[in-house]
């Protein structure tokens, strides 16, 4: 997020101020938990360096404590149980969890260098008022003691999962709410998105030596630890006691998941110039086959991501059986696995793919759940087309078929509504995965295909590390195109309006055929026109928009392409003239390849037959 702000005479060695600027926050944490898995508890210490990179002072500051939603009565109980459509795996379920069976997390103690602060905790928020501001460019130490209990297995986090993983530890340790150009974002947990400050993670987990744990970050002590993370056994070092105690580093992350199980089979494989990628899973006979051909496509997938998407740039990666389904984590996940192959690599990939867009391109999920899930959708279907070669044309038609039922039904709320707000998780799922894709799939219909592959490559580049939002990106768009697009955020993100184009009408005489195509939908696009002769020669007419102040560059096209004046954004009718008779024309086709999300395609083309000198459609 930028910020404007001018500088009177201040001057911080730690932050760089300019007339416009780009700011963000930084955070150190260093946490030792000690886990009870006899009764599902946890004691916590945690020291939490908070630098204040922004121009403004802070007196205050918040936590999420997101174990607490899973108490009777929550506010992530009431909107499941009060919601339209709620999400099945939830329900009603946190409302008949008894207090052994609930969850929750709550601050003991917290000091803020070395004072003791006071605080009130609200739910999932805890809310601090400082002694002390802690000044633009300055930092503060946060000493906290803390307790926790795992809920079952309702919602990402929890204990004893449909598929029998003990611990899926998300969401589980006091953590900084994130202050930006647009002030505290301290969101009530009600499962859906979240938002986090940029830092690094020093975790040291103590718990019953039988278990196996997964986690964010490198292992620290793999000679203490053994099972299987060294390989010279003469390096393992005597397990003292009934615990052990692992000790993880993630640097520049945004959160820390963990998992744990006795029952874990660890396997792990070496990505090409790539990260090492460790899998933690049950050895169930039903499904272990395709846990051990897993690591083989994990490591194709980040292959194909790093060279389209951008360096994967960290050191590990963690697929982890535990969750719900399938939840993202920086440099982890954790994922359902008691699956067939393609559905167990395609949530893989997904979960993966989040590493880009959340995990390194860390947008605010909760403003712009459709940059997280959408893009992630989009990039996760061009590597599964890769890895399992789809019949389709286009390997995100499934996006388009769902938007499109989306935008008929009268459910649909604009992308830029927040994720805890939509009122329907229909509208929310559809919007944010589906409309996101096609989304990006749609701009490369805009700009041109090799146009938005490097779009997407300098995007991560630019803002890779950073929380980039809406414009931000289109920004990146507009600078590497030569493109204005603004038009395009403005109609696809701010508005439910909706792209259809129809052929109405066809005159003809001797010399040449005109085609009359009518915007019937209240977002104008700039349009392609192919027309196939009976000699089957191809022409592909384009129109482009001119708010766009520009156009794209055609590659590829087997036919003739020809570049039209460029139409007006106001216009409701376009005549597209054809050098040629009607007879010479076999058949015309608005948007033949399908990239334009036209929500009505059943009148985007017409079949002619030969000898037909006048025909109106639809008038």
């Amino acid at each position: 997020m930028k910020s404007l702000f001018i500088a009177f005479g201040l001057f911080c060695a730690s932050l760089t101020m300019s007339a416009q600027g780009y700011w963000q926050q930084k955070v150190d944490y260093k946490m030792a938990v000690d886990f009870d898995h006899t009764n599902h508890q946890y004691t916590g210490k945690q020291t939490l360096t908070y630098f204040n990179q922004s121009p403004e002072e802070i007196n205050q500051v918040f936590y999420h404590l997101y174990f607490n939603a899973f108490q009777p009565g929550s506010a992530m109980d009431e909107r499941s149980r009060n919601i339209e459509d709620p999400d099945p795996r939830v329900g009603s379920r946190i409302s008949k969890l008894t207090p052994a069976e609930q969850g929750y997390l709550h601050v003991k103690s917290l000091k803020m260098d070395g004072k003791t602060v006071s605080f009130v905790e609200n739910e999932t928020i805890l809310e601090v008022m400082l002694p002390k501001s802690i000044p633009a460019g300055g930092k503060a130490v946060f000493e906290m003691e803390f307790v926790g209990q795992v809920p079952l297995q309702i919602r990402r986090s929890g204990r004893n999962n449909s598929e029998g993983i003990d611990y899926s530890m998300s969401q589980w340790y006091p953590k900084m709410c994130e202050y930006d150009e647009d002030g505290w974002h301290p969101n009530p947990y009600i499962g859906r998105e979240f938002y986090g400050v940029w830092g690094d993670f020093d975790v040291q987990i103590t718990m019953d030596k039988s278990y196996m744990i997964g986690a964010t970050g490198e292992l620290l002590n793999p000679a203490e630890i053994g099972k299987g993370f060294t390989k010279d056994e003469s390096k393992i070092k005597l397990i003292q006691g009934s615990k052990l105690t692992w000790k993880w580093k993630a640097v520049n992350v945004h959160d820390f998941v963990w998992a744990a199980d006795p029952d874990f089979v660890h396997d792990q494989i070496q990505v090409p110039d790539g990260p090492m990628i460790h899998f933690f899973y049950q050895a169930d006979p039903a499904y272990v086959e395709n846990w051990k051909k897993l690591p083989e496509f994990t490591s194709k997938a980040f292959q194909h991501l790093s060279k389209h998407f951008g360096k994967y740039p960290y050191p590990v990666y963690s697929v982890i059986q535990g969750g719900d389904g399938g939840m993202e984590y920086p440099m982890a996940t954790l994922i359902t696995g008691n699956r067939k192959l393609p559905s167990l690599v395609g949530v893989t990939v997904h979960e993966a793919a989040h590493s880009w867009y959340q995990g390194v391109l860390a947008t605010n999920e909760s403003l712009y759940p459709w940059m997280d899930e959408g893009f992630t959708s989009y990039a996760s279907a061009e590597v599964m087309d890769q890895l399992f070669a789809s019949p389709a044309a286009n390997p995100h038609d499934n996006a388009y078929a769902d938007y499109s039922s989306l935008a008929t039904d009268g459910k649909e709320e604009v992308l830029s509504t927040h994720a805890d707000h939509y009122n329907t998780n229909h509208a929310y799922g559809s919007a944010s995965y589906s409309k996101g894709e096609v989304y990006l799939a749609q701009l490369g219909y805009i700009v041109g295909e090799e146009m938005l592959d490097q779009i997407i490559l300098r995007y991560f580049e630019t803002w890779k590390f950073k929380h980039p939002d809406a414009n931000d990106f289109i920004r990146v768009a507009e600078k590497e195109s030569g493109m204005v697009l603004d038009w395009y955020n403005e109609y696809f993100v701010n508005t439910t309006k909706t792209i259809d184009y129809a052929i109405s009408g066809l005159m003809s005489d001797d010399q040449k055929t005109e085609v009359v195509i009518e915007r019937k939908g209240l977002m104008p696009m700039p349009l392609e026109v192919e027309v196939v002769y009976t000699d089957q020669t191809k022409e592909l007419f384009y129109l482009p928009l001119d708010i766009m102040r520009g156009e794209k560059k055609m590659k590829g096209y087997n036919g003739k392409w020809t570049i039209m004046s460029d139409v007006n954004w106001v216009k409701e009718n376009i005549v597209v003239t054809i050098n040629k008779p009607s007879k010479a024309i076999e058949s015309i086709t608005i948007d033949p390849t399908d990239t334009m999300a036209d929500i009505d395609r059943s009148n985007n083309s017409v079949q002619l037959e030969e000898g037909i000198q006048l025909l109106m459609i639809n008038r």
